[in-house]
C-alpha cells in the first residue's frame, strides 16, 4: 500500500515477446507519462527474463524460482499499481506471459489456501491494476461474441483472485488495420492513463 507523501510505485509488465510490437510502444508511452507526473516506474519485459516458462510438475512439486523470477516477485510485491500490457492471441496471452504467471503466481507467494477449507488468503491485497490489451477485432465484438476470455483470465482468475482490485481494462483494437493517426490516438490515450497513474 502506498504511504502518504511517497511516490506511487508503478510496475509495468509487458507480455509481448517482440520489442518492435505496438505493445512496447504503449508500455513506453505509459511509463514516460507516469514518470513525468511524479510516479516511480519500473518496466518488466517478460521476454527478457531468463526462466523456464513450463510448470513441469504442475502443483505436485515446487520448482525452484530462477533469479529473474525472484526479482520479479519482489517488484510485484513492492508495487502499488500493476500495469499489464499484452496482445490477445487465440483468446489468451502469449505463451511466455502465461508461463510467467504459471511459474510465479503460486500458493504461498501470491495467495494461500486455508487448511481444510475451500477458501484462501489473498496475499496481494492493497494493490490496483490496469490491463492494456491489444486485439485484432473491435473490443465490443471480443466482449459480446467471445466473452473477453483473456481479460477474465487475467483480471478475475489471477489478479483479483490474489487480492488486487480494482482492475481496470483498456482494450485497444483493431490493431492490424490501424493507420498512424489511429495508433497515435491510442498512444495519447495510454499516456493520459500514465499521467494519472491509472
Amino acid at each position: 500500500m502506498q504511504s502518504p507523501g511517497n511516490k506511487k510505485n508503478i510496475l509495468i509488465i509487458n507480455g509481448h515477446p517482440n520489442k518492435d510490437s505496438f505493445c512496447y510502444a504503449l508500455a513506453t508511452a505509459y511509463q514516460e507519462a507516469a514518470m513525468q507526473s511524479g510516479a516511480s516506474v519500473t518496466t518488466l519485459n517478460i521476454a527478457e527474463l531468463n526462466f523456464d516458462p513450463n510448470l513441469q510438475y504442475g502443483y505436485t512439486k515446487r520448482m525452484e524460482l530462477e533469479p529473474d523470477l525472484l526479482a520479479s516477485l519482489d517488484k510485484i510485491k513492492h508495487a502499488d499499481h500493476l500495469v499489464w500490457v499484452h496482445p490477445v492471441w487465440w483468446g489468451g496471452f502469449p505463451a511466455i506471459m502465461k508461463g510467467f504467471i504459471d511459474r510465479l503466481f503460486l500458493p504461498g507467494l501470491t495467495y494461500k489456501y486455508r487448511e481444510n477449507s475451500l477458501w484462501w488468503d489473498k496475499l496481494l491485497v492493497g494493490k490496483t491494476a490496469r490491463i492494456i490489451t491489444t486485439i485484432d477485432q473491435p473490443a465490443w465484438y471480443y466482449r459480446l461474441v467471445y466473452g473477453n476470455p483473456s481479460i477474465n483470465q487475467l483480471k478475475k482468475s489471477t489478479l483479483e483472485f490474489c487480492g488486487i482490485k480494482p482492475v481496470k481494462v483498456t482494450a485497444i483494437g483493431i490493431i492490424k488495420t490501424a493507420d498512424p493517426a489511429k495508433r497515435a490516438s491510442w498512444l495519447n490515450k495510454v499516456s493520459l492513463l500514465g499521467s494519472k497513474h491509472k
